[in-house]
């Protein structure tokens, strides 16, 4: 086993001022050859970079995820608009490596060194694989393969009428277009991973909430990847989904986020492809998201996740993940208070039985007054060649006064050879602060409980299952909804008995 645990300021996700001798000069860049094509093609973007040299991957990705919207017969300024942004970002920042601080616990050279194509047609009805049949009455349904919505596979018959979910080219209300274009046009761009989706994404499935509106069945998106390729294929299919929350002052919504795979769970596969996903939450004043995060991906894929909330003053966000497929997950999770008396709470449970890499990078900043802040992360390595990483980020500024924050990473090694990574770090003044604590741990498991249970009658291996399971109960029983706990549960104990460490 091997662990370490530090403290220090986390670094911006962006990389820029790119210093590479392969980079392609700006003016020999073939993506500048092409004018008549679309904007992204066009001198467009070249007066904000031009003083940068493009990385040529970057630049092979970007062509080759706008070629995939080339032969769109609808088009939207709104993703446009998005794709513009995205585009002039991307150009500007460079393929991360070990050397960069936000990478260093992650290698992504496996991503790098593949074939990545994108994803160009529209999926419709025509999925070649059997969804997974868990719904139940407790949710109302979204399917989106490929980062398509597939209306014939979903349910939304039970949304009340001035609530909003579908595709960008689907609103009529000039209202919501309006609120979506003004969202688009101000947000940030996080990182490369970031831009890319925004670049790539065909469609965003919007969710809109008005105000004082209270949703009261969750919206359980189900995500899944039909493009996919063998093992041992350089091949890499890439999907792009992109969903945004907009909830308006008062408002209230659940959001299940489950990423299924390419069967979604109904066989054993095992396939290669890329999910570079993003999810924005934006919540007025007062309202409220019940945000859960489910990640199941094959054993061979890549898992990239943003999840970018913006709160305005009293709401409140409550997020709960379990992720613990796929073979190098990374979720950047970054939540930013705009107001005071502001409810923030996000619990996450990350379990590798596999070779196999699961990080989170979480960046929370308060720069109000009487924010409320409660985090904790549950890693396990079961398997000697995993990986759990967590970096817990908290900024506070000067006029976050009465601040109540608490966070807590916790790592569990099982077998030697597993390797954890728990670092919390934070930027404040202590003397603003109401309360602020924090703490990492990483071991493994307890001689003296063990023991215990032994001596009780269980075999060696059920204890060793059984406190592993114990372990990851905090954050699993958080889980809002009865149906996902037991599925979350059963799928923790199939993974223990099946899977050799």
């Amino acid at each position: 086993m091997a662990f370490s645990s530090s403290l220090s300021i986390f670094p911006p996700p962006c990389h820029h001022h790119l210093q590479s001798s392969k980079s392609i000069p700006l003016l020999s860049s073939p993506l500048l050859k092409h004018k008549t094509r679309t904007k992204f093609r066009s001198l467009s973007v070249v007066p904000k970079v031009s003083s940068h040299l493009f990385d040529p991957l970057v630049l092979q990705i970007a062509e080759a995820l706008e070629d995939s919207h080339s032969s769109h017969s609808k088009q939207s300024p709104i993703l446009q608009k998005l794709r513009d942004l995205s585009a002039e970002s991307a150009l500007s920042c460079s393929w991360p490596t070990r050397k960069d601080e936000s990478y260093k616990t992650i290698d992504i050279s496996s991503i790098k060194n593949s074939q990545i194509s994108s994803i160009s047609h529209t999926p419709a009805n025509r999925i070649r694989f059997e969804l997974d049949g868990d719904d139940d009455a407790e949710t109302l349904n979204i399917v989106i393969v490929d980062g398509h919505i597939i209306d014939s596979k979903s349910n939304l018959d039970e949304l009340p009428d001035n609530v909003y979910v579908g595709g960008i080219l689907g609103i009529t209300s000039d209202e919501i277009s309006e609120k979506v274009m003004k969202f688009v046009s101000n947000s940030e761009n996080r990182d490369l991973f970031w831009s890319l989706n925004g670049i790539g994404a065909p469609d965003v499935t919007i969710v809109y909430v008005p105000t004082d509106c209270i949703v009261e069945k969750p919206l359980r998106f189900k995500f899944y990847s039909q493009e996919t390729s063998e093992i041992g294929s350089r091949n890499l299919p890439m999907s792009n989904p992109r969903v945004l929350v907009l909830v308006d002052k008062g408002g209230e919504v659940g959001i299940v986020e489950e990423y299924l795979g390419s069967c979604g769970g109904c066989k054993e596969e095992d396939d290669s492809y890329w999910v570079n996903s993003v999810m924005e939450v934006q919540i007025g004043e007062g309202g409220k998201v019940v945000h859960t995060y489910l990640q199941q991906e094959a054993p061979s894929a890549a898992h990239f996740k943003w999840t970018a909330v913006r709160q305005e003053s009293c709401s409140t966000y409550n997020l709960v993940e379990v992720s613990t497929g796929g073979k190098l997950s990374r979720h950047n999770l970054h939540i930013q208070q705009l107001g005071p008396d502001t409810f923030t709470e996000a619990s996450s449970f990350h379990v590798c039985v596999r070779p196999q890499i699961q990080d989170l990078h979480s960046n929370i900043i308060l720069d109000h007054p009487r924010g409320f802040v409660r985090q904790r992360h549950k890693g396990i390595g079961d398997h000697s060649r995993s990986r759990v990483v967590c970096n817990g980020n908290i900024v506070m500024s000067n006029p976050a006064l009465k601040t109540d924050y608490d966070q807590v990473i916790r790592g569990l090694l099982l077998v030697d050879g597993a390797t954890a990574k728990m670092e919390p770090r934070i930027q404040a003044n202590k003397n603003e602060v109401k309360r602020l604590s924090h703490g990492s741990n990483i071991s493994g498991i307890d001689n003296d409980e063990l023991f215990y249970l032994c001596s009780r009658g269980m075999y060696l291996e059920a204890a060793k299952k059984a406190l592993a399971f114990a372990f990851g109960c905090e954050v699993m029983y958080r889980l809002p909804y009865v149906s996902l706990r037991k599925k979350v549960e059963s799928l923790i104990r199939r993974l223990q008995d099946r899977t050799p460490s």
